[in-house]
């Protein structure tokens, strides 16, 4: 017992002193103690010469620097180097995403529908899990680009790249070249239809080069106040800058809902353009989840999608019993809109079927969006018995769809939370939403490695701040470090207290490492439930789910 008090003890106001990543472990994403792959080695001398470019996924967006104002990013950099590799753009169609959330999902829906009726499909999104090289999508399978692929193309270009650089006075960011090199590839890969997701905004964002002779549709999938300060400011700003991937007389099709002040900005938007628009959301669309059932050891959920597009297209379609590996009334409208740009392509000639659509809906499964872990990968954990559900959500919308979609799965659940986040994000409001929405057993506030280091990493005593304050204005009734009788109930020993099955108040702690937050967790819910363990929620950004994936593969 006296090794287990040991995690519970509040952190050293001294923290350790951590060495910096290795420059190519750090640019593909791993973190400290991860396995690089056998793939990933193949690859060191890309990965290094991104690391050495400006990263503002790591350093942070500037103050408006998504917006389409002066502020902005400077696409013509991104014309003139795509100019200078023979604009790989022109050489594939095109279908591009923006949006608050769920453009990633959307496009991998997609991505999926068109691979199922035989195009040959890129797919190029953000951030990534495991590996960058998850970020470009080739070939029949919908995998990760092979890692010499990438390097052999690399070493083709690198040339043309360093010239660029230098001709751009060292101004050419990561995003912007890696942007080009996924451009680049799927022209030489002779790809029919590049699904293309935006890094931010829209308007100036590093993919937004594709002409309207290329684009065969935009889609907008969410508009929600995240990455505020770069995108202007307001729900408005926000909304201009990815009305922004619009082109004219190429149909727009709006995901949703919208408040209708943010809808009436992307239709005016679309009707300057004379873009046709189509409406994935409202009255026309019918869809539904009709239950959950259990496929290879992870829920799935059972969805009627029935579809009616209203706009200035009259498409429909009607798809029963579809099975869903991505949970949640959001996944299902995710799926409903890619079933609505599917529709689109139909209707502007291109070949798509029910079979394709139903096939391509089913066969889309992400690392991260409501991902429940496999009973052996649990055990590997030291949780045998648990069921472990990871979630990259990060703000307030999305950690309602989470709660909601736990609710969905587990109608009476017993939690426990275990959070790490950057420091860019809301923080108070992202507490307020699981301490509102369901019955919290304990939640855990730990840290991770952040893309950006310690400058956007938000420390654990600090998210304990925030969800004592979140705790307090909700007056829910939480147990913390700060109170007597926490070190009443775990001074001594943790689940032998006679107090334990009567203390029905949430356990709030800090200051352990991921691993020990998980494995405290477990012990807590299994104390409380007389030996049966409960769901531990890990989330709070993709950086703690891809940290529970590496170890892992380790």
């Amino acid at each position: 017992m006296r090794a287990f008090v040991k995690l519970v003890a509040p952190l050293s106001p001294f923290p350790l002193r951590r060495a910096p990543l290795h420059p190519i472990r750090r640019a593909l994403g791993l973190t400290r103690g991860s396995q690089m792959s056998s793939e990933d080695r193949k690859m060191g001398e890309l990965a290094a010469y991104l690391d050495s470019l400006k990263n503002y996924e790591k350093s942070g967006v500037p103050k408006g620097a998504g917006s389409d104002s002066d502020d902005g990013f400077d696409l013509d950099r991104m014309r003139r180097l795509l100019g200078r590799l023979g604009n790989p753009q022109s050489k594939f169609k095109a279908v591009h995403f923006a949006g608050t959330k769920g453009k990633g999902s959307t496009a991998a829906f997609l991505s999926n529908i068109l691979r199922a009726e035989g195009y040959r499909v890129g797919l190029y999104t953000s951030p990534h899990i495991r590996t960058m090289r998850e970020r470009i999508v080739v070939g029949k399978l919908g995998e990760p680009v092979p890692a010499l692929t990438l390097d052999g193309l690399f070493r083709r270009i690198k040339e043309i790249l360093d010239e660029s650089i230098e001709i751009e006075n060292g101004s050419l960011s990561h995003f912007e070249v890696f942007t080009a090199i996924a451009f680049a590839l799927f022209a030489q890969e002779n790809v029919e239809i590049a699904v293309i997701e935006a890094g931010l905004g829209g308007a100036r964002d590093a993919t937004n080069v594709i002409c309207s002779a290329e684009l065969l549709a935009s889609v907008i999938t969410t508009i929600g106040e995240e990455h505020l300060e770069a995108l202007g400011g307001s729900l408005e700003s926000i909304a201009v800058a990815k009305s922004g991937i619009i082109k004219h007389s190429r149909p727009v099709v709006l995901g949703g809902p919208f408040l209708p002040h943010i809808e009436h900005i992307l239709c005016e938007k679309a009707s300057s353009l004379c873009s046709p628009v189509l409406f994935a959301s409202g009255s026309g669309n019918k869809s539904a989840i009709k239950g959950i059932s259990m496929i290879n050891g992870r829920p799935c959920q059972s969805c009627d999608i029935l579809l009616k597009v209203e706009g200035d297209f009259e498409l429909s379609v009607q798809l029963l019993d579809v099975k869903l590996a991505m949970l949640g009334d959001h996944q299902l409208q995710n799926a409903a809109t890619a079933t609505c740009a599917a529709l689109c392509l139909r209707g502007s000639g291109w070949k798509v079927s029910e079979e394709a659509i139903r096939a391509g809906l089913e066969r889309t499964y992400l690392l991260g969006r409501s991902q429940f872990l496999l009973r052996d990968e649990a055990s590997k954990l030291k949780l045998s018995g648990a069921t472990v559900l990871l979630d990259g959500a990060h703000t307030k919308d999305s950690a309602r769809a989470l709660v909601n979609t736990i609710k969905m799965v587990f109608p009476a659940p017993r939690l426990a939370l275990v959070v790490a986040m950057a420091s860019d994000k809301d923080h108070i409001g992202f507490a307020k939403e699981f301490l509102s929405g369901t019955r919290l057993e304990a939640i855990f506030l730990t840290e991770v490695d952040i893309a950006g280091g310690d400058s956007r990493t938000t420390s654990s005593a600090s998210l304990k701040d925030c969800w004592i304050q979140a705790s307090e204005e909700l007056s829910f009734n939480t147990l913390h470090d700060r109170m007597p009788e926490y070190q009443e109930l775990f001074g001594e020993k943790l689940g032998g207290s006679p107090h334990m099955e009567s203390d029905s108040r949430t356990v709030l702690a800090s200051g352990h490492s991921l691993a020990d937050s998980m494995e405290i967790a477990n012990r807590i819910l299994r104390r409380r439930w007389s030996g049966n363990s409960g769901v531990i929620v890990v989330t709070g950004s993709l950086h703690v789910v891809s940290s529970v994936l590496q170890s892992l593969d380790s």
